[in-house]
C-alpha cells in the first residue's frame, strides 16, 4: 500500500499547489505564477516520492508507463484510484479555504480552477482546439517522463526535466482551457463545480489518455531493444538511473583490475 498512499499524497500536493495558486492567488500570480506552481510542485514530488512509487501522480502518465511495460496492470489500477482520490481531496481543501474567505467564494460560479472549453475557456477556445492541445501537451509530458527516467538518461535530472515540461505545458494552454494534461487534476475541481464542469470532463480524460498512448508509441518506436517483464521494469523504475552508476562503477573496476 505504500506506493498507492504515495501516489495519493503526491497528487494531492500537485493539485493543491497548482489549483490552490490559481484559485487563491491567481489574480496576483498570473499565468506565469500558476504555471510555475504546477511545475515546482511536480519537481518536488518526483524527488520525494519517486523512490517509493515512481511519482506518476497522473493517470495519463500511468497509462504511458503501462503501455511501455514499466508497471503491472494490477498496480496501475491502484495508482489511478489513488490519484483520483488525491485530486478530489485537494480540490475539496482548496474549496474549503476559498469558501472561508471574506468574499464568500462560490465554486459553481467561479469555477474552482476547473478545465473547460467554449464558453468556459479563458480565451474562448472551442472543443477542437482544446482537444488537440490536450493531446499534444500530454504526449509531450508523458514522452518526457519516459525519456527522463530511462536507464540511459543523465542521473539525477529527471525531476527537473519533468517539472519544467509541466511548466511549459501550462504556459501554453492556461489561456485555452486552464491546462489539464492530467485527468485527476481535472476530476477534483469538476466534482465540486458540477454542471458544466462535469459535462465537459470527458474531454480532459479522453484527450490526455490519447496523448499518453501516442507518447508511448513514439517512445517505443525510438527505443528499440529487448522487452523486459513489467514486474522487472516496475521494480527498477525509481532506481533506473542508479543502475547506470552501478554499470559504470563495474566498468571502472574491471579496467583497474586489467
Amino acid at each position: 500500500m505504500r506506493r498507492y498512499l504515495a501516489e495519493g499524497i503526491g497528487t494531492f500536493v500537485l493539485v493543491f499547489g497548482g489549483v490552490g495558486t490559481a484559485v487563491l492567488a491567481g489574480d496576483v500570480m498570473g499565468t506565469l505564477g500558476i504555471a510555475l506552481a504546477f511545475g515546482l510542485a511536480l519537481l518536488v514530488i518526483v524527488y520525494v516520492i519517486g523512490p517509493i512509487s515512481g511519482a506518476h501522480v497522473n493517470p495519463a502518465v500511468t497509462l504511458g508507463l503501462l503501455l511501455c511495460r514499466k508497471i503491472q496492470p494490477r498496480h496501475a489500477v491502484g495508482y489511478v484510484v489513488a490519484q483520483c482520490v488525491g485530486g478530489i481531496i485537494a480540490a475539496a481543501t482548496v474549496w474549503l479555504l476559498a469558501d472561508s474567505g471574506p468574499f464568500g467564494y462560490s465554486a459553481g460560479t467561479r469555477g474552482l480552477g476547473a478545465n473547460g472549453y467554449g464558453a468556459h475557456s479563458p480565451g474562448g477556445f472551442g472543443l477542437g482546439g482544446v482537444f488537440l492541445v490536450e493531446v499534444l501537451l500530454t504526449a509531450l509530458l508523458v514522452f518526457t517522463v519516459l525519456g527522463a527516467t530511462d536507464v540511459r538518461a543523465p542521473f539525477g535530472f529527471a525531476g527537473l526535466a519533468i517539472g519544467l515540461v509541466l511548466t511549459l505545458c501550462h504556459l501554453i494552454s492556461i489561456p485555452m482551457d486552464g491546462t489539464s494534461v492530467n485527468p485527476a487534476r481535472s476530476l477534483g475541481p469538476a466534482v465540486f463545480v458540477g454542471g458544466w464542469a462535469v459535462g465537459q470532463l470527458w474531454l480532459f480524460v479522453v484527450a490526455p489518455l490519447l496523448g499518453a498512448a501516442l507518447a508511448a508509441a513514439a517512445y517505443l518506436g525510438l527505443r528499440p531493444g529487448p522487452r523486459i517483464s513489467a514486474s522487472t521494469a516496475e521494480r527498477d523504475l525509481p532506481q533506473e538511473s542508479l543502475s547506470r552508476i552501478a554499470q559504470e562503477t563495474a566498468r571502472l573496476i574491471r579496467g583497474g583490475v586489467e
